[in-house]
């Protein structure tokens, strides 16, 4: 490679207008003169240097080389063909955070084991889907965990890069994971993960805060199962294991589905088993158990509680489904915080 007579002495910044700040969790310090008369590999290591602190007059050690190549970022890969984040366990997410491990995968993205060489610790970072409605959906995410950041300092681990563990991650749902969104948001997009989805949103009818509590209950049988209640990813599917483990749909709201989901209803009834996609999706619906069933298989003592509180958060219907006051003040919960 021909070597650089001359480099601009300006400061190397990006002049393109951005439309939001940077976040301040990994910008490095200013640049502002690259040494004379290096070549292209000397001017990336002398940059890679500067950023990391490692030498202020452009001549970079053997040691110094060896830290910026256990600092580099990796190398530049497309995203696979679902959009998401191709990665090599040990690669450098950028310089301060290293990839551990994969912890999960779901709807928005994946979710990332990784080393924070500044905080010293073990982090969950959320990496989106290269899809707009999903890096749209991130940044609804990111401006409300900002605002959660104003109000919760002292108290709060949310922050818009790295959260604490992840649901996908060790079967640990967290807030992240519920319908993180503003009531005045317009409310065309698909919320919640699926696994944890309301029936009012699948069918498109809208949704408000009753959806989260919908999720909080998918989550609680989680958590006393050890597995994901709906582990499916196709929607007629997830709509017949709702009515295998509660029930049938309410007709009202199957007479109202969005004309998205209207393909799903059939004489006003979910089109199942005949739109079935497949033997395997079949199996899938005919081998989840009555909620009631499902329970004392795992549940020993306060099986009837807990089962009140679950039919409680998981009616189809929103607006009687139980509010977080009322859960808070049911019973089963009431008696976990006495015996504490």
């Amino acid at each position: 490679m021909e070597c650089l007579a001359e480099m601009l002495r300006a400061p190397l910044t990006d002049r393109r207008p951005r439309k939001r700040q940077r976040l301040g969790w990994d910008v490095g310090p200013e640049i502002h003169q690259v040494p004379i008369g290096l070549c292209g590999q000397e001017v990336a290591n002398v940059l890679a240097a500067v950023t990391l602190g490692l030498s202020s007059g452009g001549i970079v050690s053997s040691q110094e080389a060896q830290e910026i190549r256990r600092f580099a970022s990796p190398p530049l890969r497309e995203d696979d063909k679902d959009g998401h984040y191709v990665f090599a366990v040990g690669d450098n997410l950028t310089s301060r955070y290293r990839i551990n491990a994969k912890m999960g995968e779901g709807t928005f993205g994946q979710v990332l084991e990784c080393w924070d060489r500044e905080r010293k610790e073990m982090v969950a970072i959320k990496i989106i889907r290269g899809i707009k409605k999903y890096r749209d959906a991130a940044m609804i995410e990111i401006g409300m965990l900002e605002q959660l950041g104003k109000y919760e300092k002292s108290r709060s681990r949310f922050r818009p890069v790295h959260q604490r563990r992840d649901p996908i991650t060790n079967g640990c749902p967290s807030p992240v994971q519920l319908s993180t969104t503003y009531d005045q948001q317009d409310q065309t997009y698909v919320v919640s993960t699926r696994h944890y989805r309301a029936p009012e949103v699948i069918l498109g009818l809208g949704w408000s805060y009753p959806c989260d509590i919908w999720s909080v209950g998918c989550i609680l049988v989680e958590l006393c199962t050890g597995e994901a209640l709906f582990q499916t990813h196709e929607n007629l599917e997830h709509l017949a294991m709702m009515e295998r483990v509660f029930g049938p749909l309410p007709y009202h709201m199957l007479k109202r589905a969005d004309r998205h989901s209207e393909k799903y209803i059939r004489k006003g009834r979910l089109n199942w088993p005949e739109g079935c996609a497949s033997r395997d999706s079949m199996k899938a619906v005919m081998k989840l158990p009555r909620l009631q069933n499902l329970v004392m298989q795992n549940v020993d003592h306060s099986g009837g509680e807990f089962i009140d509180l679950l039919q409680g958060l998981l009616r189809y219907d929103p607006a009687s489904r139980l509010t977080a006051q009322e859960a808070l003040r049911h019973p089963f919960l009431r008696e976990q915080t006495e015996r504490r």
